[in-house]
């Protein structure tokens, strides 16, 4: 095997931490002797060991002389767990091969130069692109100190998410919702508007199969421009005290004296020239919380505002065999929209996932 095909393989593994480990990047390692392949691990959770000790203590003293494959650079300081450079020095291991330097301020080459100034050849690069996109969401939060946007709809093949009286229940099959789930499960926080709570009364929790636990629970986030407004006996402001609850609103003389009810918090943002939230503080206000993925699930009025400020970056389309038609029907993307086809916003790369007679339909906005 060549060393493209060892980095493939510690990609497959660190692709298995996601929605475990953020804030943290998502890693892989494989441990490497005369062509075999003798440990591997993966960052499991946050706050866990990296996926270098993982590896190198499978890899036991087989790790004397051995390559060690790593999707990311190695860290060189203590956090959560101490630093893996320590680990890989004390293991023998003679070269080092990674797939990107970690940006992260207290790594960020410093990894790689620990290792090399005790004698072990240390290679970046091998797998670069693939780690970049696999950890696209890490990498924006370092750059921007904001979370990656994901824009999820369902709808049907005339492009309707409701029926003209709005009935929207069920439009996908049980196995795009079980999927569905799957993502609010690797979710920071998942986003609605007021129009939503109003006629769907989610819960926006990740309800597995087999009483599997997700490995986050999403802060359910509403949007609204008039919290007054919104209904005291709504799902989420019931369940508020065991599942964190925002609601966002434009900061204003009417809206200041709203009152949240016990465990939700009120997030007050500043207000564009219509009046409306502010999108990109509201985006601010999420990566003080260091929150990496967030999930914007409609409707159609919310999703547009993001798509025309440009915030999207990833999504998450799920087609079913069905056809609404009516003129009255909601489309899933509201807003401004464009002007002239030129404008449209590209999906780089899609890819197609059946689920049963339904689709998944993923991709990211070209930029």
């Amino acid at each position: 095997m060549t060393d493209t095909e060892y980095m493939n393989r510690a990609l497959e593994l660190a692709a298995r931490g996601e929605g475990a480990v953020e804030p943290n990047p998502m890693v892989g390692a494989v441990v490497v002797r005369e062509g075999r392949i003798v440990g591997e691990g993966w960052h499991q959770k946050y706050g866990g060991p990296h996926a270098e000790v993982f590896a190198l203590d499978q890899a036991g003293p087989l790790a004397v002389g051995a390559t060690l494959y790593v999707t990311l650079e190695p860290c060189c300081h203590f956090g959560k767990t101490p630093p893996c450079t320590e680990k890989i020095i004390q293991s023998g291991v003679r070269r080092v091969v990674a797939a990107m330097l970690d940006p992260f301020p207290s790594v960020s080459g410093k990894g790689v130069s620990r290792l090399r100034e005790t004698g072990i050849v240390v290679e970046v690069g091998v797998g670069e692109i693939a780690s970049c996109s696999l950890n696209a969401p890490y990498l924006k939060r370092l750059r921007e100190n904001r979370p990656w946007i994901i824009a999820k709809w369902a709808m049907t093949l005339d492009g309707k998410m409701a029926t003209r009286s709005n009935e929207s229940k069920w439009i996908t099959n049980e196995q795009a919702r079980q999927q569905a789930h799957r993502v609010r499960g690797n979710m920071d926080a998942i986003l609605i508007g007021a129009g939503t709570l109003r006629s769907d009364d989610p819960a926006l929790t990740a309800r597995l199969p087999d009483s599997q636990s997700p490995p986050r629970v999403a802060t359910r986030v509403v949007v609204t421009s008039q919290p007054t407004q919104l209904p005291s006996s709504c799902q989420l402001f019931r369940t508020a005290e065991p599942i964190p609850t925002w609601v966002v609103y434009p900061e204003s003389p009417s809206s200041s004296s709203w009152v949240p009810p016990p465990f939700v918090r009120a997030v007050p943002v500043p207000a564009t020239s219509s009046g409306w939230v502010d999108l990109s503080a509201l985006l601010d206000e999420m990566g003080k919380m260091r929150w990496t993925n967030v999930l914007v699930e409609g409707g159609a009025g919310l999703l547009g505002s993001f798509f025309d400020a440009k915030l999207v970056d990833e999504v998450h389309v799920y087609l079913a065999p069905k056809i609404f038609g009516g003129n009255l029907a909601p489309s899933p993307i509201g807003g401004h929209g464009i002007e002239k086809i030129s404008e449209a916003l590209m999906l780089d790369s899609p890819h197609v996932i059946p689920l049963g007679d339904n689709l998944l339909l993923k991709g990211r906005i070209q930029r």
